[in-house]
Order: structure tokens, then sequence, then C-alpha cells
């Protein structure tokens, strides 16, 4: 049986760079939807359910980071890929969309085959991640279902976005280890995404919210690690 194609939504309010983007992409076998602003882009990612969301920043009315949060919050998008492409590349522009859980941030101009392999890669990943064994893991009042991706604390189901979804299970794949900073950046966001500390640490902050303050150590200097 032929497997059906990546859908990729891109979402930008200019014509032109939606033209370009919808070319190179259909050229490589993608199947391709496009919104101008971020509404209409919410709308399309209920209704077509893409593989992988591509968000300007500056649009008129839903920017894209509050696009990239709004869908974040909605457990059906918790695998979609969303990377920003934008002109925009101020740091705190970057850590806000990497607050937000956006899985890269790319400055633009970017040359097609460049962007093209950007995006392999994350889909590859994906893939990859999606085909790993299901493996349980307990912590007696914090239980973590992989297959389900769900955070049960206290026998209360919550929902984990994406980026602390994975946060969590890294920790909790070896209890007491800490793990370094570059390690969580290279196997949270892989080698070729640049995210700030503070990205790190914000992510770090919410997951503690949700589950409890006791479950995550900070080892200062070093990075985090998960209670035994």
């Amino acid at each position: 049986m032929e497997q059906s194609p990546d859908r990729i939504l891109i979402v930008d309010d200019e014509k032109d760079i939606i033209e370009f983007l919808q070319y190179n992409f259909e050229k490589e076998g993608f199947k391709v939807f496009s919104a101008s602003n971020g509404a209409e882009g919410k709308k399309l990612a209920i209704s077509k359910k893409p593989d992988l969301i591509l968000l300007d920043i500056m649009m008129p009315g839903v920017d894209g980071v509050e696009l990239c949060k709004e869908l974040r919050e909605m457990p059906e998008f918790d695998d979609t890929i969303i990377v920003f492409l934008t002109a925009r590349g101020e740091d705190y522009s970057q850590i806000a969309g990497f607050e937000v859980g956006a899985d890269d941030y790319i400055t633009k101009p970017v040359r097609p085959r460049v962007l093209l392999a950007r995006m392999k890669a994350l889909l590859k990943r994906k893939s990859n991640q999606n085909s790993r064994p299901v493996v349980p893991l307990d912590f007696g009042a914090l239980t973590i279902n992989t297959e389900k991706r769900e955070v049960v604390v206290d026998g209360t189901a919550i929902h984990v976005p994406k980026i602390e979804f994975k946060l969590l299970v890294l920790l909790a794949s070896s209890p007491g280890k800490v793990f370094t900073r570059e390690e969580i950046y290279s196997r949270i966001w892989g080698n070729d995404v640049f995210v700030s500390e503070r990205t790190l640490d914000v992510h770090i902050r919410k997951l503690r919210e949700k589950i409890g303050k006791h479950y995550i150590k900070t080892v200062k200097g070093v990075g985090y690690g998960l209670n035994e």
C-alpha cells in the first residue's frame, strides 16, 4: 500500500511567499494547504490535520506565536510539527516561539533546498519517535503513558503539551540521572536547532507546575533530572 504524502500547512500573509513555498513543497511530493492569517490557519489546521505547520509571526489578527500557543493547548496537535519561518530574527522573538512549543525557528530569507532539508529532517525524527516501543513509566503518584500521550498525577489525567511531555519522558527514562543541558537540547530539539537556556527553564517550570515541584531536580550549572 502506497504511503500517503506528508501534509504541510503554510500560514503567511504574503501571497508571494505562499506561492513560492507551495511550489517547492509540491515539487517534492508534499500535500500543501495554505492560509493568509492566523484565524484561517487555525480552521485549516483543525480540518486538515497537517503533519507540519509552517508559520509566519507577523500576521493580522491572530499572530503566529498566538496561533502556535492555541494549537499546542489542543491535544490533537501534540504530535504536529510547528516551525516558524519569519523575517524576525531577534532573540526575544525566537525565545517566544520556542516557549509556546515550536519545533524549529528559521529566519528568512532561506534557500529552498535548506528549508526542504530541515522539514524532511523534522518529519523523519517524528516518524522515528512514533515507531519506538511503548514503555510504561510509573512513579507512584505520577504515571506517564507514552502510548496515550497521557500524564496522570494523583489519579487525575492532565494534558501536557508536546515539548513538556518529551522532556518528562526523557527525564523519566533514567530516574536519578542528571541530563546536561546540551544533552536535553540534542534529544528534544535536535542538534541543528538553537534553543536558549531560558526556553528550557520555562518548559521545566511549566512542567513542575503541572506535576509537582518535587519530581524534577535541578543541578545548578549542569542540568535536570527526575528524582527516584
